[in-house]
């Protein structure tokens, strides 16, 4: 028996198809993009910065079910202005104060254009040696940038690579760093490394950080695989304006070394969400060297500043730092998303991502001859 909506369904089956979008519509229909956007932000201020709506509304104006026949552009752009602007919160708002800055421009709203006219796959550098390439050379330059050291460059060990966030970037770089521990336990077991080796190896590690760092530090250790009382949140207090003490770091280190355990990784923070603290770099960087610890740096929120001379001794120490990230979406007036993230020996990065199936296999590669930027990210 039918119902009244496949009823429905048959009607809208049986009216003619909205034609397809040819170049010369996308021609017309790009220039009144471009109005649109315009237009947008020349009234911006008009908007309250936050969305005043109710949870759940959106579902209450949109069908259960896709349109059978697609609808016009009118139509589209109409529910857009009437149904998605409502929910919309304007990050962009000279109003907006809230979490971070998060600003584009407009050569980065057209550099979107153009990624998306070319919709390149760059999972590896065959698929477009531009693509590659331009990402190697764009990280260098910023690495130059923020003076860090040639570690960090691509002609070394190291180099840089373009994460979709800060999540991501310290995601990649507790793997990283783990894959180095076990790698360097792995060493002791002169008689084979068994699973049950491998286990209790891995439960023995601990890493560190500041009950300011941002949260994502915290899910990275779940993500792999870690218990909760593997990371260590270190208190801070406000007479140090909330930034990680050395001497607190030193101590849980030496009080899990007592206690049997194997420290391995430190992330400091510049610029936290909550408190824009500032973690002393240059005293925390010789800790973690002297201990043999993975030293992160996340400067998600203010690595951006420390492009300026007056405020680049934020990050003096970055030389004891094994990765590095900060988000050129954040002050650099580029979109959504772009985490820049340095290594200094992608080794470790590789080893612990890298995974090559038939079908990616290709001589470049297998030569060395190129970096495959697939192996540095989830």
């Amino acid at each position: 028996q039918s119902t009244w909506g496949d009823c429905q369904q048959l009607s809208a089956m049986s009216e003619p198809p909205t034609p397809a979008m040819d170049v010369d519509e996308f021609r017309r229909r790009g220039y009144e993009m471009v109005d649109f956007m315009a237009d947008y932000y020349k009234r911006i201020e008009s908007f309250p910065p936050q969305a005043q709506v109710e949870p759940g509304y959106l579902k209450r104006l949109l069908p259960d079910t896709a349109p059978v026949q697609g609808e016009s552009w009118e139509a589209i752009m109409k529910d857009v202005d009437t149904k998605i602007m409502p929910g919309v919160t304007h990050w962009l708002s000279p109003n907006f104060f809230a979490f971070f800055p998060a600003q584009t421009s407009f050569p980065s709203m057209l550099a979107d254009m153009l990624c998306s006219t070319f919709n390149v796959v760059g999972f590896n550098w065959i698929c477009s040696p531009a693509c590659t390439e331009l990402e190697t050379i764009v990280l260098d330059w910023l690495a130059k940038a923020l003076q860090l050291p040639e570690e960090f460059l691509s002609k070394g060990k190291g180099g840089g690579v373009i994460q979709g966030s800060a999540s991501e970037s310290v995601v990649v770089s507790v793997l990283a760093g783990k894959s180095k521990a076990l790698s360097h336990l792995n060493s002791r077991h002169k008689d084979g490394y068994s699973e049950q080796q491998q286990h209790a190896d891995m439960a023995s590690l601990v890493a560190y950080c500041s009950d300011q760092a941002h949260s994502c530090v915290q899910k990275a250790f779940m993500i792999a695989g870690f218990a909760p009382s593997q990371l260590r949140v270190l208190p801070t207090f406000r007479e140090d304006d909330f930034a990680m003490r050395p001497a607190a770091l030193q101590a849980a280190i030496e009080e899990d070394l007592a206690a049997g355990k194997v420290p391995f990784f430190v992330a400091a923070t510049v610029g936290t969400t909550s408190t824009l603290a500032v973690d002393p770099i240059a005293e925390l960087g010789p800790i973690a060297k002297t201990y043999d610890l993975w030293f992160h740096i996340d400067a998600a929120y203010a690595g951006s500043a420390c492009l300026l001379p007056e405020y680049r001794h934020l990050i003096n120490g970055v030389e004891y730092a094994d990765a590095f990230n900060f988000d050129p979406h954040k002050w650099m007036f580029v979109g959504l998303d772009c985490s820049a993230y340095f290594i200094k020996n992608r080794t470790y990065l590789i080893d612990a991502l890298s995974i090559t199936p038939e079908y990616l296999r290709n001589k470049a590669s297998e030569n060395g001859d190129v970096i495959d930027y697939r192996d540095w990210q989830i």
